[in-house]
Formats: structure tokens, C-alpha cells, sequence
């Protein structure tokens, strides 16, 4: 099992930047993709950007150029850096581990954690 948890959200102004963090209480190194989901208000929860754990990292087109994750394995860490913040980045943002890797395949895990709300608005 794994719990995740997020900070770093809040209010910022378009244009603005914010990094989200997720501390996860155990290790991350052998977790597959560590990845931040969002949920828009009256919209279904979407993938925003994903580090698997060859060092391979993904983002959703809209994301593209102004996210950044980073895995810290050492910490335990993963984090979201989002520049030049857009309204339509409103959303909470939840953090996701999805399995952990053995040697015979992957292990689910499919972890979430609560979420922080990031709202961008002038």
C-alpha cells in the first residue's frame, strides 16, 4: 500500500506559477509511473503528466511546454512545476502511483491521493 499526499495548490494569477508536491510514506523507486491526474469542475478527472520509472516522462498535449514533473525517488517525492497557469488549469489536482514493479510483472497499487485545489483567476 501507499499513501500519497499533496500540497503546493491555491489561488494564482494567470500567468503565475505554482508546484505541487506529493510526499508518498513509502519507497517510489520500484513504482512503474508516478503521475498527476486533474478534475475539473463538472469534467472527468484527466491525466496531466506521468514519470515512469526508466526516467521516461509523458504530458497531455494542453500541458505541454509549461508542466514539469519530477521524480525524486531519494525523497520519496514527485513533484509538479506549472508555469504560465491558464484558467482553464483550474482543477484539483491529485497525485497517482499506479503499481509496483517485480519480478514477474507489476504489482497493483492504483494509489490517489486527497487532492489540492488549484484555482487560476485574476
Amino acid at each position: 500500500q501507499a499513501q500519497l499526499v499533496e500540497s503546493g495548490g491555491g489561488l494564482v494569477q494567470p500567468g503565475g506559477s505554482l508546484r505541487l508536491s506529493c510526499a508518498a510514506s513509502r519507497s517510489i523507486s520500484s513504482i512503474n509511473a508516478m503521475g498527476w491526474y486533474r478534475q475539473a469542475p463538472g469534467k472527468q478527472r484527466e491525466l496531466v503528466a506521468v514519470a515512469t520509472y526508466s526516467g521516461r516522462t509523458n504530458y497531455a498535449d494542453s500541458v505541454k511546454d509549461r508542466f514539469t514533473i519530477f521524480r525524486d525517488n531519494a525523497e520519496k517525492m514527485v513533484y509538479l512545476q506549472m508555469n504560465n497557469l491558464k484558467p482553464e488549469d483550474t482543477a484539483v489536482y491529485y497525485c497517482h502511483a499506479d503499481c509496483v514493479i517485480i519480478i514477474e510483472g507489476c504489482n497493483p497499487l492504483d494509489a490517489w491521493g486527497q487532492g489540492t485545489a488549484v484555482t487560476v483567476s485574476s
